[in-house]
């Protein structure tokens, strides 16, 4: 009970700074009854009571009180016995904490309990028995036992009545400890021959409404003369027992003497209290008045005892005197620490000096050894500071970092200041919650990867890796490919990435003959709000294969003329043909070439340089040589597998020109027809149709032409006078040719399209065949045939010397019609 009357004086200090709300409500209300609007009288809303977590703080004490946080009222949780809660402490007091989080805030509410008249006054027993001497005087006192209200205040007990009064009286004495003793007071003599039996009845009435009263009978046996009485040696005694003293201790010993001799002057010793728990902790020898310890004494519990005894006779005369017991306090309670609102997970970017909980700690021993200090272990980021007597704040010290450390385990440590001294210990876990504060980073500041040529779309190249420090949706990478272009086309239809793994994807097929390595840059993204980013290069590196073959650039393989070298049959070991010039697109060894002669006219006349694709003579060429020489020539890369390409060469025997034209007159006779002839055809049909088309048309506009000039020399009467082309006027006579003039008719040879070719002078080592027609010097006849027609107009001439060399079926048919 003194306990608790420090702590409602300590709540009673404590308002001050935190507000003291204090309510009033009588014991034994029902369970779930209205204590008081805790909302309302705090002036905070019943939303953030929810949102805050509020919540009642009762200490060590059982929870009477629960708060409704959907209302805000303070609901009785459990019916309260103010009797069993507070004894006869007045007034009776709950003291709670209500207490809220984000901020931290406590409030001190203060219930009292008022009492009820719902105990009756009761004896210890129900009847008493005295002996008293016939030779009693009026005055003579007899102790009664004192009833016991567990009410207080008017409720409690109030007045006692005696019923018979014949010879006794009734008197009431006041204590210090507030208690009334009664007593019996003889103001009749008594006489045991008239009545030796005496019955009376004692009656406690308290002062409620209703009354309530308790009742006990005392039995009277009246006896012989016994004139003296027991008498203490000190009506008050005083000692002192250390809390910590084991049973069967002694306290101490009284002593009464009594003036009687025989059995009226026999002396016993007894415990006449009936509050309380006194007879379960002292016992008294009845015969020597040692006062002994026979239960447990704490000095948290009560600081003192009052023991009241009592001396009687044989003869039934009592005298009585009290012994003040103080508990002696041994530092024997470890100092308890109380958790009164904590954060299990705090924010790392939470701000230093900022509450993360409260706790209490208490100390019932007094003195020194109630004296607490608490400290907190070293090397973490927190400080523990003292707010108020008994209250400690744990605040921030600086700032946190999840990604140092995740979590806290504090360890509170409280020590009193006893010899020896107690301590008590509390670890108290913190979690730090992640805050976005890391950008991924990836495991290289750039990455290069390798991927061979005519690869399958989709295949994965290779992965990017980054880490983000953060923890869970913060730290959550994805994969984004940053917007770029390489020669000029998008990046993303080049490669793709893969946003959850980072896996790069070719959204192609490479060549690399076309691009060799590019660029771009991969971001990596978080998951945070607001995301942070990195971003990191990678180069990718085309591979070559072996997908391309050898091109011969020279000699040209065409299907209208035929080239042919020329080798003179003086020529000597050694001699330079020609050189075939091959290039292959690949790259490396792919790229390495080698020149091999396949098949030849005659293998012992002819060598291929393997490096350099040189053709010479490996002998003396002889008379009996053939004029007409055919070489295949094979170009090999050295790639794996192995490509080649074949060209053939014309070689001409010879020392002179007319000596090889007849025989190279059946040389495209001999030539391979391409696979596609079908395509050809066409296309030549399709030519064909074009040309004679446009051939039509230039007819009609000639004779259009022709009228209109006849109409114009007809009127002007002008001579015509014909037009002969250079060149030509001096073989009239002569039947020879200076210059040996080649005519190329324009087509398509495979993927080379050739525009209108010039004559040019032949050389000495060159021959060039037209193959449309049966001979070249047979052509050249006929064309000068032509030009020298003197009839002929000039256009006409013209239009037959470029018509007849392209068209031999259609030239003449053309060339009549014109001349017409």
């Amino acid at each position: 009970m003194d306990r608790q009357v420090l702590l409602f004086i300590w709540v009673l200090s404590l308002s001050a700074v935190l507000g003291q709300i204090s309510y009033s409500v009588p014991e034994e209300m029902a369970e779930g009854s209205v204590v008081g609007n805790i909302a309302q009288d705090l002036g905070l809303d019943v939303q953030r009571l929810t949102s805050r977590k509020a919540r009642v703080y009762s200490g060590d004490s059982k929870e009477y009180v629960e708060l409704n946080k959907g209302r805000g009222f303070l609901l009785v949780r459990e019916t309260i016995d103010r009797e069993a809660l507070c004894g006869q402490t007045t007034p009776c007091a709950l003291h709670l904490q209500i207490i809220l989080d984000d901020p931290i805030e406590f409030y001190s509410v203060t219930v009292e309990i008022t009492d009820v008249n719902d105990n009756p006054p009761a004896f210890e027993k129900s009847q008493i028995k005295f002996r008293i001497s016939e030779s009693a005087v009026v005055g003579s006192k007899f102790d009664l036992e004192s009833a016991i209200d567990l009410d207080v205040g008017i409720n409690g007990l109030q007045s006692y009545l005696l019923k018979p009064t014949d010879n006794f009286a009734l008197k009431l004495h006041n204590q210090i400890d507030g208690s009334t003793s009664v007593e019996m007071i003889l103001q009749k003599p008594l006489d045991r021959e008239q009545n030796e039996h005496i019955s009376l009845v004692l009656t406690a009435v308290d002062g409620g409404d209703p009354q309530m009263t308790g009742t006990m009978q005392i039995m009277i046996t009246v006896l012989d003369a016994n004139d003296n009485a027991p008498v203490f040696t000190q009506p008050v005694y005083k000692a002192a027992v250390a809390e910590n003293s084991p049973p069967g201790t002694v306290v101490t010993t009284v002593s009464a003497a009594d003036a009687d001799q025989g059995p009226h002057g026999r002396i016993q010793y007894s415990i006449r209290n009936t509050l309380g728990d006194v007879r379960n902790i002292f016992e008294i020898n009845g015969e020597s008045g040692e006062l002994r310890l026979v239960g447990n004494v704490d000095f948290e519990k009560a600081r003192n005892y009052q023991v009241n005894l009592r001396a009687s006779d044989d003869g039934g005369l009592t005298d009585s005197c009290k012994v003040i017991v103080d508990v002696i306090d041994v530092n024997d309670n470890k100092p308890v620490i109380n958790i009164m609102s904590k954060s299990s997970v705090i924010s790392e970017d939470i701000k230093t000096d900022t509450v993360v909980t409260i706790i209490n700690v208490q100390d019932p021993d007094a003195g020194e050894n109630g004296k607490v200090q608490c400290v907190i272990n070293e090397n973490i980021p927190f400080l523990l500071k003292s707010t108020s007597n008994s209250f400690y704040s744990l605040v921030t010290d600086s700032d946190l970092d999840r990604e140092r450390a995740s979590e806290y385990n504090i360890s509170i440590t409280c020590c009193d200041e006893g010899v020896p001294s107690l301590s008590s210990s509390v670890t108290l876990t913190l979690h730090i919650s992640d805050v976005n504060d890391n950008a991924p980073v990836f495991e290289r500041s750039s990455y290069e990867a390798y991927i061979v040529e005519n690869n399958t779309p989709g295949l994965s190249i290779f992965t990017v890796k980054a880490t983000d420090a953060d923890w869970n949706q913060n730290a959550r990478v994805s994969y984004i490919l940053e917007d770029s272009s390489v020669n000029g086309v998008p990046v993303s239809s080049y490669v793709s990435v893969s946003a959850d793994s980072g896996v790069i994807h070719a959204v192609r097929s490479f060549d690399y003959e076309h691009i060799k390595d590019f660029h771009f840059c991969v971001k990596a993204q978080d998951g945070g709000s607001p995301p942070l980013s990195s971003n990191v290069t990678v180069k990718i590196t085309i591979q070559d294969q072996n997908d391309n073959a050898p091109q011969v650039l020279y000699p040209v393989q065409t299907s209208s003329s035929v080239v042919a070298e020329m080798v003179p049959r003086s020529a000597d070991v050694g001699y330079l043909v020609t050189k075939v010039v091959a290039v292959d697109v690949d790259s490396g060894q792919n790229a390495w070439l080698t020149y091999k002669l396949q098949k030849a006219t005659d293998r012992a006349l002819f060598e291929v340089g393997l490096q350099n694709g040189e053709i010479r003579t490996i002998r003396q060429v002889t008379d009996k040589d053939a004029v007409k020489q055919r070489l295949t020539v094979v170009v090999e890369d050295n790639g794996q597998p192995s490509r080649s390409a074949t060209v053939n060469v014309n070689v001409a025997v010879a020392d002179s020109f007319p000596e090889v034209l007849s025989e190279f007159t059946d040389f495209t006779h001999d030539k391979e027809y391409n696979d596609n002839l079908t395509f050809y055809l066409v296309l030549a049909l399709a030519v064909v149709s074009f040309l004679f088309i446009t051939c039509l048309v230039v007819i009609i506009s000639v004779k259009i032409y022709r009228w209109r000039q006849s109409r114009i020399l007809y009127h002007s009467s002008l001579p015509v006078i014909p037009y002969y082309p250079p060149r030509y006027s001096d073989t009239l006579g002569t039947g020879t040719l200076q210059h040996v003039y080649n005519y190329e008719v324009c087509r398509t040879t495979d993927s080379r399209k050739s525009d209108c070719k010039f004559g040019r002078a032949g050389s000495q080592n060159v021959l060039i065949m037209d193959p449309s027609c049966t001979g070249t010097m047979q052509r050249i006849q006929n064309e000068k045939n032509i030009l020298d027609e003197p009839d002929s107009p000039v256009e006409v001439r013209n239009l037959r010397l470029c018509i007849t060399p392209i068209f031999p079926f259609f030239g003449p048919l053309l060339a009549s019609l014109l001349q017409c």
